[in-house]
């Protein structure tokens, strides 16, 4: 197990997998976790928050491993609201760092086998989640992915 380096961004878990949201600070990665959350428990998913705006991740057997810092545990920042206590888990194992990203899109598609380095020796797959006003954040995560359904 290698120490947590902690890593800007939300994680989540929908199902059992675990999902990193990734960005600049203020490109909506903490309203488009807990909207993704809040679809997923409207489906009939378990969903919930594991970190928000920092994450501790860490390396055991292969696998990313992302926690809440204690002093910020349970709790989520919603932007021109406050923090608010939101339910969460104590860890999740990270498949997938996911990139919110409002239009406009300077690339049609995105590179192939697109990656993100978490941790020096490790990387995740990269998926660019295209934000529209009119269409859920969560619709088109399944589009892109629908084996989430499966979980």
């Amino acid at each position: 197990m290698t120490p947590p380096a902690n890593v800007h961004g939300t994680a989540i878990v929908i199902g059992t997998r675990g999902f990193l949201f990734i960005g600049p600070s203020g490109t909506g990665k903490s309203a488009v976790a807990l909207h993704c959350i809040g679809e997923a428990r409207a489906r009939g998913l378990f969903a919930a928050l594991v970190s928000d705006d920092q994450v501790f991740v860490s390396e055991t057997n292969g696998r990313l491993i992302a926690r809440a810092p204690e002093s910020i545990a349970g709790l989520a920042e919603v932007r021109g609201a406050g923090i608010v206590a939101v339910q969460t888990i104590e860890a999740a194992v990270l498949i997938r760092a996911i990139r919110p990203m409002e239009p406009p899109f300077t690339e049609r598609l995105p590179p192939e086998g697109e990656t993100v380095t978490v941790l020096p020796s490790l990387l995740l797959p990269l998926t660019r989640l295209p934000l529209f006003p009119s269409v859920s954040a969560f619709s088109t995560l399944i589009a892109i992915h629908p084996e989430i359904l499966e979980s």
